[in-house]
């Protein structure tokens, strides 16, 4: 045996499984594709937001939250209604999940050094309905260090376990086959790949220098999910959601290829739940890019006017911040937008300059590094947007600034193949809502959202600005943002049981296969159903990828 266990993927899930195998004195193979620069995968670019249920962060901020609601927001979004087959293993992982984020989640992280911002997020605000799809409150609590500071624990410990003969890094070996011998997992075969010392993210070469074989008694795969593989995701983009986009921008380095999903099935893996994806609507072509394609996405507060291509205001539920799916599903079922893949924000500095955020560790220098000074003056005292939303508004392809509605709805005008957005019929949609404020109470959802958002601590300190009128001109300049499709998250993969061990084609385990993280639906599959609460997907991370470490080691 080359090791006790291989763990396929050094991303976060691979770390955080090698980290609960090491820390009990088991050898591991840690075997990527990419080199030593990309430690930490797709996770070192998140925006570090984890989902936690009745925090002292939210509690200092006035929320009240408890398991009962969380769960019930929980089942309300997953809409789980493959019980009896593909949903069996999930609905479990999901109740698992929910009561460790509601529980030991917060101190486990704690343990390991890592710390949450003050203020807690109020993301995906939901579709309305009590009983449906969104968080009640605010659950999106931002690490101290972004993704970066998530992942850096989990990197360091691999390092130690590495200088200690512990685990052994087996870069630039990319896994071809799960190596299954009657009906027990003994290793796996690949291709060696020649060196590249390209930086983080950025694409490396796949040009085969060699082949490899390695052995062990256990096999853990954490290769990620689908989010760099356009072609994967136009193959199992839902009928519910109309017409998969000609066009998207890409929200993960291209080494999130999905290629272990196949890689799996080959193997008599049992995959499930594969047409349930997630991927945003607001994002943005990065004016500075890492990988091909490179997208980032807008986290927006809920004042943004939100129009579709031919420059219709959106209808509700589908608000800035609300419900991503939803509106995804909206504009690509609507039968005169499906040819169209792009909508538009109209929104006023005063907006930018309170309400968007921008995805990533590498959007977030103040966060990412820690800096509370700096977080301090950039977010809460500064009178202008943040530094890397303002280089975004002069230097991004998809930012038209403008003094007036006409000269604005012109220079959008100017960002697509042919002029789709008529002036008059756009003010007299923002002049119905603009009358909307004249006085303290509205039947316009997206102004009562605001008032609602402004009602918690949180977002009014940094998050919602103060209601007023779109075209007033003491809230300009107005400022247009071209809106694509971000790719970004599969929901569905490898069915695994509770201590994510793999389950074959009878359904029932593997020995000595698990499989964690992204490319087991964040675990059994699909913990989150056909909807995410946002947060959750780091946390599926962790929990997932601890519960393979903690079982393969216990069972060694």
């Amino acid at each position: 045996m080359d090791a006790d266990v291989i763990v396929v993927g050094a991303g976060l899930t691979g770390l955080v499984a090698a980290h609960e195998l090491t820390a009990r004195g088991k050898k591991v193979a840690l075997v990527d594709q990419e080199n030593p620069a990309n430690l930490g995968g797709q996770a070192y670019w998140s925006f570090g937001g984890i989902f936690l249920v009745g925090s002292p962060e939210q509690r200092r901020m006035g929320v009240k939250d408890s398991f009962e609601l969380a769960w019930n927001d929980w089942q309300g979004s997953a809409q789980f209604d493959r019980l009896e087959d593909e949903d069996s293993w999930a609905v479990r992982w999901a109740r698992a999940y929910v009561e460790f984020a509601a529980g030991e989640k917060r101190s486990w992280l704690t343990g390991h050094g890592i710390t949450f911002l003050p203020t807690v997020g109020w993301a995906e605000r939901g579709d309305l309905r009590a009983s449906g799809h969104g968080n009640s409150v605010p659950r999106f609590h931002v690490a101290w260090g972004t993704g970066t500071g998530v992942v850096a624990p989990f990197t360091a410990s691999a390092q130690r376990a590495a200088a200690q003969g512990l685990l052994t890094f087996h870069h630039r070996h990319q896994v071809d086959e799960l190596l299954i011998a009657d009906g027990v997992a003994t290793g796996v075969r690949g291709t060696v790949l020649a060196p590249d010392d390209s930086a983080r993210g950025v694409s490396s070469n796949r040009v085969k220098v060699g082949e490899f074989e390695l052995t062990a008694q256990a096999v853990i795969v954490t290769s990620g999910g689908i989010g760099g593989n356009h072609d994967i995701i136009r193959r199992y983009w839902p009928q519910r959601m109309g017409s998969a986009p000609a066009n998207m921008i890409t929200g993960v380095p291209a080494h999130v290829d999905g290629r272990m999903l196949d890689i799996s099935a080959r193997a008599g893996v049992r995959l499930v739940n594969r047409d349930r994806m997630w991927h945003y609507t607001e994002g943005v072509q990065n004016w500075s890019p890492i990988w091909p394609g490179h997208g980032i996405r807008i986290l927006p507060g809920p004042s943004s006017m939100w129009f579709d291509a031919l420059g219709r205001r959106l209808p509700n539920p589908y608000l800035p911040g609300y419900d991503t799916l939803g509106t995804l599903r909206h504009l690509r079922t609507t039968e005169d937008l499906a040819g169209f893949d792009h909508s538009w924000f109209i929104l006023t500095q005063k907006i930018i300059e309170k309400e968007f955020a921008l995805s990533g560790s590498e959007q977030n220098p103040d966060i990412t590094s820690k800096n509370r000074k700096a977080f301090l003056s950039e977010r809460l005292l500064s009178r202008g947007a943040p530094a890397p939303v303002e280089a975004f508004k002069q230097h991004g392809a998809d930012f038209v600034v403008a003094g007036t509605l006409e000269e604005l709805v012109a220079k959008m005008n100017a960002l697509t193949d042919e002029p789709l957005l008529d002036a008059a019929t756009i003010r007299a949609q923002i002049q119905a809502r603009d009358l909307q404020l004249d006085h303290p109470y509205s039947k316009d959802a997206q102004v009562q959202g605001i008032r609602n958002s402004r009602r918690y601590l949180g977002d009014r300190l940094g998050r919602t600005a103060a209601p007023h009128k779109i075209l007033d001109p003491a809230a300009g300049p107005l400022i247009g943002v071209k809106l694509h499709i971000l790719t970004r998250k599969t929901l569905g993969g490898i069915q695994t049981d509770l201590q994510s061990r793999a389950l074959g084609l009878d359904g029932q385990p593997i020995a000595g296969l698990y499989a964690a993280g992204e490319v087991a639906g964040f675990g059994g599959g699909g913990v989150h159903g056909y909807n995410a609460l946002e947060g959750s997907f780091l946390g599926g991370c962790l929990f997932s990828g601890r519960a393979a470490g903690r079982h393969a080691a216990n069972l060694l």
